[in-house]
């Protein structure tokens, strides 16, 4: 993890959009809570594999997903015209899907996403459990699933009024309903892959 500035604490929108470096962070209350590296070649297989199963069912319909990199600013209105340059809460999931294409900006989202994956790591199990599912809750993100490739499972929480529920844990051996899309089951033989023996 790396550092973007000496006063972590203050970190905003204004701030980010003009860092030369290249780097991307993710932001809470202004914290930066997460500047990862470059994901592992098994993160990235699982996310390919769920960009294509979500990308083919979306084609064509009102709803879109994305995969990172994707700045989501969860607390915005995506009904302004512009961003207050002081905004101190963005993340960047590892895919999204959105069904109101007013959020969907040039180069950002703008609001809570109705769907949000993260596929963690040792290192980000704790912020993804927490601090941005708390904030994915707080903003009214309506679906998250959180997965785990060590262990070849998926939680999937559900928004139940405020608050953001464990609904079910999955395997690989199982498919997943996606509860924001209609008929669609992400099959997880096609998504994890298969583990090299000892």
């Amino acid at each position: 993890m790396g550092v973007a500035n000496e006063n972590q604490n203050d970190m905003t929108y204004e701030e980010y959009v003009t860092w030369d470096n290249g780097e991307r962070c993710e932001v809470l209350e202004g914290q930066i809570i997460s500047m990862a590296p470059s994901p592992l070649p098994e993160h990235q297989d699982i996310s390919m594999q769920l960009s294509i199963e979500f990308g083919s069912y979306v084609r064509g319909k009102n709803c879109k997903a994305f995969a990172a990199p994707i700045d989501v600013y969860l607390f915005e209105d995506a009904n302004k015209e512009w961003m207050d340059d002081r905004v101190r809460n963005w993340l960047i999931p590892d895919l999204i899907v959105v069904c109101d294409p007013n959020k969907i900006k040039r180069n950002k989202i703008i609001g809570a996403p109705d769907l949000v994956i993260e596929i963690i790591s040792p290192s980000s199990a704790k912020i993804d459990r927490m601090d941005k599912r708390l904030a994915y809750q707080q903003a009214g993100v309506n679906e998250y699933w959180i997965i785990d490739p060590a262990n070849q499972i998926v939680e999937v929480y559900l928004l139940k009024g405020q608050s953001l529920e464990l609904a079910n844990v999955y395997d690989k051996e199982d498919a997943v309903p996606v509860h924001v899309l209609e008929n669609l089951k992400i099959d997880l033989r096609d998504v994890f892959p298969e583990q090299e023996a000892d």
